[in-house]
């Protein structure tokens, strides 16, 4: 369990951080990197759930639950994240699971049920729930290629990038879903502006 009495320690005062396993890089590093996209994700749907019980459409908090469920599975990604793979751990690292994927695939396909197949593109926007959404959909991406930058050189779960993967279609789906199942969606007009 994690216990911070002590919220600064001036151990990154010279640019590195510990990782999981207790090993230090510098803060730059690519898997600090990609754990901070993580991280920068979770910030944002924190902003999304501020609208999700304003939304109008949140059934009875089912959105909020969604991306609480969500933020969370953020955290283990992060913890994922952070600890290099070993051959022999002090003790078993947190790892994303099937499950976890498996979640988020079932959401997509319910939320999706009720929402007309595109015929364009659409522009990030509509409701303020939406928006949010679209922004952390963003940064999921960001988060997904320096995951698969990471995993050019070093051993990273697979389950976490499928996870991130299907995180960024999952808000997607969303933000249609909460732009009136699409009918609030901004639709982009290739060359309108020409």
């Amino acid at each position: 369990m994690v216990k911070l009495d002590k919220i600064y320690t001036r151990g990154g005062d010279k640019g590195l951080t510990s990782l999981g396993s207790g090993a230090r890089v510098p803060k730059h590093d690519t898997r600090v990197a990609a754990y901070g996209s993580v991280d920068e994700c979770n910030s944002v749907l924190g902003l999304a759930r501020r609208h999700a019980a304003d939304d109008g459409v949140d059934n009875g908090g089912a959105a909020d639950a969604m991306l609480a469920r969500i933020q969370n599975d953020l955290f283990d990604l992060g913890a994922d994240l952070c600890t290099p793979h070993e051959d022999d751990p002090k003790w078993p690292p947190l790892r994303m699971s099937q499950a976890q994927v498996d979640r988020l695939e079932a959401e997509i396909d319910a939320m999706n049920a009720n929402i007309p197949p595109l015929t364009s593109f659409i522009l990030p926007g509509g409701s303020a729930l939406s928006s949010w959404l679209h922004l952390a959909r963003t940064v999921a991406r960001r988060a997904e290629r320096e995951m698969t930058a990471l995993a050019e050189g070093e051993d990273v779960n697979p389950l976490a990038i499928a996870y991130i993967n299907r995180l960024s279609d999952h808000l997607f789906v969303m933000a249609r879903a909460h732009n009136d199942n699409g009918a609030g969606d901004v639709l982009w007009t290739p060359g309108e502006n020409r």
